[in-house]
């Protein structure tokens, strides 16, 4: 097309049908949904049945371990179900070994680029022939897996919770009435005709291979387990706290309460754990390179931990250490570590949460004040009753009979390295 065309397409009649695209199919597509939706009314009774049953978690790291109780509240209803996740690569080594999962499928993280790929995911899945599929993320990718697997039940959350084309690949969408992450997943169990769990299981496996960062955090600190975690670290720009503040804390924590602090990072991170380090008075110390593994095995040892809205907060609230989440673009009601033994810190309530991942000005991380944050922390010290581990009450759920957790069973499930890999 020459110049002039070009030019014809952006002024005239021909760019509003263009303009109007998008909304025409947004609207097909909304329009599809309350055609095949099946929300509240549908339920089934599977309780006494062993179905097969494929969890779609595939990212991110912190949704990953807010997903973990649905696995063990399924093991608990229907022992005799066959329950797999599928994940990608980078969140897999968290639920290698993950009790309860009888099997773990691995996929490449950018499997959806490959036709190849999805074909030999979809093989694969049909080969296990689900009967059942449970998406609590909601979106286009997870859904799209869903429907590879040819499961004839395939559950998602309906809008606004789920989102992008996440509610058109489900066959059964439900909308949770809860506002947690971990709440709203569990509801899955109520419209699979199951009581809810008696407690929510945060039980992730024992690594193996990763006693050294625990032998470094004993020299650095001077002590096993009464040390204090520092992540400098945040998925979204607009998540980061300052160095600045984060050295006053650790100075606070080691003038005040004898407690020192590793500082853990990633990547390009690192510059920033060393100013924090550098700004402490010495209370704080750069922890080495550590990986998922590592990390929930430092994070199981310590006696508090201070982070962002990440995946490694989640994780060190999942092995029940103490946490003091920082909250800024995103509500802790809906994502916070959870349980009734963690404070989440938010700016004045003045400032209007919005979710955001960049912005230059990271206005609500920085409306944080170190006095909230070490209010928090003092809040944590002084209360001596301990974090449970891996158990914690339900938090706005009841269950219609409450009766012990069955003890999740590891059945043999494979090394992730031999998921599914297209």
């Amino acid at each position: 097309m020459d110049f002039d065309g070009v030019a014809a397409l952006k002024s005239g009649p021909a760019a509003i049908f263009v303009g109007m695209v998008p909304r025409l199919i947004s609207g097909w597509i909304r329009r599809a949904e309350t055609i095949v939706v099946m929300d509240a009314d549908v339920k089934m009774e599977i309780e006494g049945k062993a179905p097969r049953i494929l969890i779609v978690r595939l990212s991110a790291i912190g949704d990953c371990v807010l997903t973990v109780p649905l696995v063990h509240a399924l093991r608990e209803r229907i022992p005799g179900a066959h329950v797999s996740w599928i994940v990608d690569e980078r969140s897999a080594p968290l639920l290698d070994g993950l009790p309860g999962l009888d099997e773990l499928l691995v996929i490449p993280r950018r499997w959806h680029r490959s036709i190849s790929s999805m074909l030999r995911i979809r093989r694969a899945l049909l080969q296990r022939k689900f009967d059942i599929t449970l998406d609590p993320q909601s979106l286009t990718k997870s859904g799209l897996i869903s429907l590879l697997s040819g499961a004839p039940k395939r559950f998602c959350f309906a809008r606004p919770v789920g989102r992008e084309l996440g509610p058109w690949f489900g066959n059964v969408r439900i909308r949770p009435t809860q506002q947690h992450v971990v709440n709203q997943a569990l509801q899955f169990m109520e419209f699979l005709g199951l009581q809810l769990p008696s407690s929510v299981k945060f039980e992730l496996p024992q690594y193996p291979g990763t006693d050294a960062v625990l032998k470094f955090a004993s020299v650095a600190t001077g002590s096993a387990d009464n040390f204090t975690i520092i992540n400098v670290g945040a998925g979204w720009p607009s998540k980061y706290w300052s160095a600045d503040r984060f050295a006053q804390v650790a100075r606070y924590l080691g003038e005040h309460k004898s407690m020192a602090s590793i500082v853990v990072w990633h990547g390009a991170e690192r510059d920033m754990a060393v100013e924090v380090v550098a700004q402490s008075g010495g209370h704080a110390h750069l922890a080495p390179a550590t990986n998922l593994q590592e990390l929930a095995t430092l994070s199981r040892a310590a006696h508090l931990f201070i982070g962002a809205d990440t995946g490694p907060l989640h994780l060190a609230s999942a092995v029940g250490t103490r946490c003091v989440g920082l909250y800024g673009p995103t509500d802790p009601a809906h994502c916070g570590p959870y349980g009734a033994k963690h404070r989440t810190v938010q700016p004045d309530s003045s400032v209007r949460l919005v979710r955001m991942r960049q912005t230059k000005a990271n206005i609500w991380m920085q409306r944080i004040s170190v006095d909230q944050v070490i209010a928090a922390c003092q809040e944590l010290l002084q209360d001596a009753d301990a974090v449970t581990p891996c158990s914690v009450p339900l938090h706005g759920l009841k269950p219609s009979h409450a009766r012990c957790a069955a003890t999740a069973s590891h059945i043999g499930h494979p090394p992730f390295a031999k998921g599914i890999n297209p």
